[in-house]
């Protein structure tokens, strides 16, 4: 076989592996929109037989040999074509892959699905006991993962890998020690300021038939294709790329608070975009597929906040909301609601948490993780763990495991690894955004956003991130994006540029 087949045939092989995958993602929406709860038993013997079949494909030891045909020969001389950057990718999905028992694949997704369930259910009830011998086969069995996987230094080297190729605990360690460095004395300015937001505004009566409108209208000025997609509700917001043509998003609604919701699409929208801009010929392939978790993160950070978030976005916008709720907003003042969706406060729910405090709450979780997988901290003692460093990061009482512990869906589904990633995609976000209105103008940009005119900074992303797919590693592509590795320096500048006049500090 020539080197040219067999690229063919791997191309073909990954293909059909991405279609597979596609299946168990259509799967896994529904088990968080429309399946009845009593079918979560059924359902993960379902993805434990797609994980079975997917793992089978991609640790084929033909996959081994045809990779060797290609990495010899002249199709990847040139390292970012896309032989080169397929067989990159595929090589390290089939290394890391071959070394994972197909028993151990299964069961994981067998029992991360039965967790699913029982965190939803023990979340609701405030009731740990119940979902606790479910985390601790979770975390039994990613321990597993890592042992399997190999690592150098910490277990969770192995585990973050498969989120953020390359990134290493020590690299995250100095990361988080750096912002909580500087983000403290930021926030304790904000929070000791007179200056403070009516946040009362943002919970009068919102009726969920128009948030749903209002929500969609933006979705839809952003560049989200309906034709392509769908919103849905569910116990907590997620975006699900199945493939080109059909991208879903999730949100959950709160008649007397208009942010969970709204805030909650702007968010998936933004991952929902880089999913339906990823290069649909490559679908199935690495050059079809995100770059990182992280990137993917700055993506849907970027459109929150960054746009969201920002005055000129509610110069436009703003009026409209008024028309749309016009009982709860006859008497709010732009310069009012602009603020009020900008409070700076200590708050014990993560997806709640503000630009500034955010990152205080990942910290927490990565600290939690590190010793969850060390055995360092017994599961049985997490509630514990967390109420106490919760005190010591924010400053407030837990008064419950709901808003504590139990609040996040990650660890039902075995995403030990994955918090660190938000952290790098405010990050990113905050870099990616700065370039941006370098290279259009920022005049320019902000002028866009008060006419409701979005597609400039899309298509600035989608050529800079989206249309690479995994062509370049996430630093390359932040590199070849803004000219500059990562650094916090963007989004510290950008804290301190939104906050310091709002609240008259620094």
């Amino acid at each position: 076989m020539t080197p040219t087949d067999a690229y063919a045939e791997l191309v073909r092989r990954s293909k059909e592996v991405g279609v597979l995958n596609s299946c168990a993602a259509v799967l896994g929406w529904d088990q968080q929109t429309y399946m009845p709860t009593s079918g979560a038993g059924l359902r993960g013997e379902q993805m434990a037989l797609l994980a079975a079949l997917a793992h089978q494909k991609v640790t084929d030891p033909k996959v081994g040999d045809l990779l060797a045909a290609v990495e010899g020969s002249d199709l990847v001389r040139e390292p970012e074509s896309d032989a080169a950057a397929n067989a990159r990718e595929l090589r390290r999905t089939y290394d890391r892959a071959a070394k994972l028992p197909q028993a151990l694949v299964e069961e994981l997704a067998r029992v991360t699905t039965q967790a699913q369930q029982a965190w939803q259910a023990a979340k609701a009830g405030n009731d740990f006991p119940t979902f606790r011998p479910w985390l601790e086969k979770v975390v039994a069995l990613k321990y597993e993962e890592a042992g399997a996987v190999g690592f150098t230094g910490h277990p969770y080297n192995a585990l973050i890998d498969e989120y953020e190729p390359g990134t290493t605990v020590a690299e995250l360690k100095e990361l988080f020690a750096g912002l909580t460095r500087e983000l403290v004395p930021l926030i304790r300015k904000i929070t000791d300021s007179p200056k403070r937001p009516d946040r009362s505004i943002l919970h009068h009566d919102y009726p969920v038939d128009r948030q749903k409108v209002f929500a969609e209208a933006a979705a839809v000025a952003f560049g989200f294709d309906f034709t392509a997609g769908r919103l849905d509700t569910t116990a907590h917001p997620f975006c699900s790329g199945f493939g080109p043509g059909d991208c879903r998003i999730t949100t959950r609604y709160n008649a007397r608070s208009f942010p969970d919701a709204f805030f909650g699409v702007l968010h998936e929208t933004g991952h929902a975009l880089y999913e339906q801009n990823l290069p649909a010929e490559h679908f199935g392939t690495p050059l079809g597929a995100a770059c990182s978790f992280g990137i993917h993160e700055s993506q849907s950070r970027l459109w929150e906040n960054q746009v969201g978030r920002g005055r000129p976005f509610w110069d436009h916008f703003f009026p409209r909301l008024r028309q749309t709720f016009p009982t709860a907003l006859a008497k709010v003042s732009p310069d009012a609601f602009h603020f009020a969706v900008n409070d700076v406060r200590l708050s014990l729910i993560r997806v709640e948490a503000d630009e500034a405090t955010y990152n205080l709450h990942i910290a927490l979780r990565f600290e939690l993780e590190l010793a969850l997988l060390t055995g360092d901290l017994l599961v049985g003692d997490l509630p514990a763990a967390w109420n106490e460093r919760v005190k010591a990061l924010l400053g407030l009482d837990v008064p419950d495991d709901t808003r504590g512990c139990l609040q996040d869906i990650h660890w039902s589904f075995g995403g030990i690894g994955y918090f660190p990633t938000y952290t790098l995609g405010n990050l990113y976000a905050s870099q990616l955004m700065a370039a941006a209105r370098k290279d259009l103008g920022p005049a320019a940009v902000d002028a866009d956003f008060r006419r409701g005119e979005f597609q400039p900074l899309k298509s600035w992303l989608t050529d800079r991130v989206h249309r690479h797919g995994q062509r370049y590693r996430a630093g390359d592509l932040c590199r070849r994006a803004t000219g500059e590795p990562l650094s916090p320096r963007p989004f510290l500048s950008y804290l301190n540029e939104k906050y310091c006049p709002l609240y008259g500090v620094c």
